[in-house]
């Protein structure tokens, strides 16, 4: 991705306010997050994205920081896996 790209994309994702859009939303939603994301903290992020969404699941990883992909991959696979039978 060239840099000027991934620049407008993260100011984009920075300045774009959508909580209220969340409740629109009408599909099962499985949010993962680490209660140690300093990036994205779980207050900010993760709580209030569950919180608008009807029926969201979220799941808190302790001690899991950003990128669960990598860090908690046994544990996400396990989680999605699970959400999605």
């Amino acid at each position: 991705m060239p840099i000027p790209v991934a620049v407008a994309t993260n100011r984009a994702l920075i300045a774009t306010d959508l909580r209220p859009v969340l409740a629109k939303i009408d599909r099962p939603v499985l949010i993962l997050h680490g209660d140690k994301d300093v990036s994205a903290p779980l207050d900010m992020t993760g709580r209030p994205t569950a919180k608008g969404i009807k029926g969201a699941e979220l799941k808190v990883y302790p001690g899991g920081p950003h990128g669960l992909f990598v860090t908690h991959m046994k544990q996400v696979n396990a989680d999605l896996a699970a959400f999605l039978a």
